[in-house]
C-alpha cells in the first residue's frame, strides 16, 4: 500500500513538472510608453498624464521613455522592433503614423503593416505663433515675407511632421517665402521663438496658449474651421491670413504596439484606455490642453482612423512635392 501511494505521488509530481507553466495574467510587470519626441512638447505632456492614469487602471507602472530624433522615426522604430508582448507601447501622432510614409523616400517602417493599434486618444489643433515684435496677423506677415525674401524663418518639431506640412501648405497658399528650421521637438522651437532666433513657430494651441497669454509670444492663428471656446480671441488661420477656404490641421495621438501583439493583450490595453479617457480628470486635462476627445478605441477602429488620416493628407503632400525633404 505504501509503495503504491509512493508511486502515485511520484507520478503526479512528474506530470506537474512536465505540464507548461500557467501563463501569468497581463500585465505582470512594468510597461514602457515610448514618446518619439523630446520632453517638453505637447505630445510628451499628454503622454505622461495618460501613462500615469493607465498604470493605475492596469495595476502596474507605465514608464515614459523619450526617444526623439528623425521627426519621430527613431522612437517608432524602437517599438516596432520590440517584442510583441504588450510591454512596449508607442505614443504615436499624425506626424509619425499618417505623414511619415508619405514624406519619406525610404521609410524605415510602415504605419499600416508594422503596428497594431490600441486607441486614438484625441487631437490638438495646430497653431502658428510669432514673437512679440512681429506682425500680429498672418496676412501682414505673409506680405512682409514676400517683400523681404530670406529674412523670415519658422521653426517646427521636425521635417515631415504635421506642423511642418501645415506651414508649407500655408506658404503655398500665400506665397510667403519663409525658411524652415527643423528642431527635435516643439519645446526647443518655442524657446528659440521666445529668444528671438526665429520669427515664427508652429505647435499646438494648448501648449502655446500660456506663453501667448503671458506676452512671450503671440498666436496669430489656429488651424480650425471656427474659433475655439478655449481661446475666442485668437482667429483661425483662414481669418488671420485672409484665406478663402478653411485651414484645418489636427495633431492627433494614437497608442500603438508592435504588429502581432496578442488580441487579449490589445483588448486589455484598449479597455484600460477607455476607462482612462472617461475619467473626469482626463476630461479636465484635455480641455486645458485644447485637445478634442475624438476617441477611436480598439485595433479596428483606431487602424481605420489612422488609414483615413493618411489618405486625407496624401494629396496635400503630393502637391507640396519635394519641398518637404528640404
Amino acid at each position: 500500500m505504501q509503495r503504491r501511494h509512493f508511486l502515485q505521488a511520484c507520478s503526479a509530481a512528474t506530470i506537474a513538472t512536465t505540464l507548461p507553466a500557467r501563463a501569468q495574467a497581463y500585465p505582470a510587470r512594468t510597461l514602457r510608453l515610448v514618446v518619439p519626441f523630446p520632453p517638453g512638447g505637447p505630445v510628451d505632456s499628454f503622454a505622461r498624464f495618460y501613462a500615469e492614469a493607465l498604470g493605475k487602471q492596469l495595476g502596474q507602472s507605465v514608464i515614459v521613455e523619450n526617444k526623439g530624433g528623425a521627426s519621430g522615426a527613431l522612437g517608432s522604430l524602437d517599438v516596432k522592433n520590440s517584442p510583441a508582448d504588450g510591454y512596449s507601447l508607442l505614443f504615436a501622432t499624425a506626424s509619425t503614423h499618417a505623414l511619415y510614409n508619405l514624406t519619406e523616400a525610404r521609410p524605415r517602417y510602415s504605419a499600416a503593416d508594422d503596428f497594431d493599434y490600441i486607441a486614438v486618444l484625441g487631437g490638438a489643433p495646430i497653431a502658428f505663433a510669432v514673437g512679440p515684435s512681429m506682425p500680429k496677423t498672418l496676412k501682414t506677415l505673409a506680405i512682409a515675407a514676400r517683400h523681404n525674401p530670406g529674412k523670415y524663418n519658422y521653426g517646427s518639431p521636425g521635417t515631415g511632421t504635421l506642423m511642418h506640412v501645415s506651414v508649407e501648405r500655408f506658404k503655398q497658399q500665400t506665397g510667403a517665402p519663409m525658411m524652415h528650421i527643423p528642431y527635435k521637438g516643439a519645446g526647443p522651437a518655442m524657446q528659440d521663438l521666445m529668444g528671438g532666433a526665429i520669427e515664427m513657430c508652429v505647435g499646438t494651441l494648448g501648449v502655446m496658449l500660456p506663453f501667448h497669454r503671458s506676452g512671450r509670444m503671440h498666436i496669430v492663428g489656429v488651424a480650425t474651421a471656427q474659433r475655439l471656446a478655449l481661446a475666442p480671441d485668437i482667429p483661425t488661420i483662414a481669418e488671420s491670413a485672409d484665406l478663402a477656404a478653411p485651414f484645418d490641421a489636427m495633431l492627433w495621438n494614437v497608442v500603438a504596439v508592435p504588429r502581432g501583439t496578442p488580441p487579449a493583450v490589445k483588448k486589455a490595453l484598449a479597455d484600460a484606455s477607455k476607462a482612462v479617457m472617461n475619467t473626469p480628470a482626463m476630461a479636465t486635462t484635455l480641455a486645458e490642453q485644447g485637445i478634442s476627445a475624438d476617441l477611436h478605441i480598439g485595433d479596428a477602429a483606431a487602424s481605420a482612423y489612422v488609414k483615413a488620416e493618411a489618405a486625407k493628407w496624401k494629396p496635400v503632400v503630393a502637391q507640396l512635392g519635394t519641398v518637404l525633404g528640404q
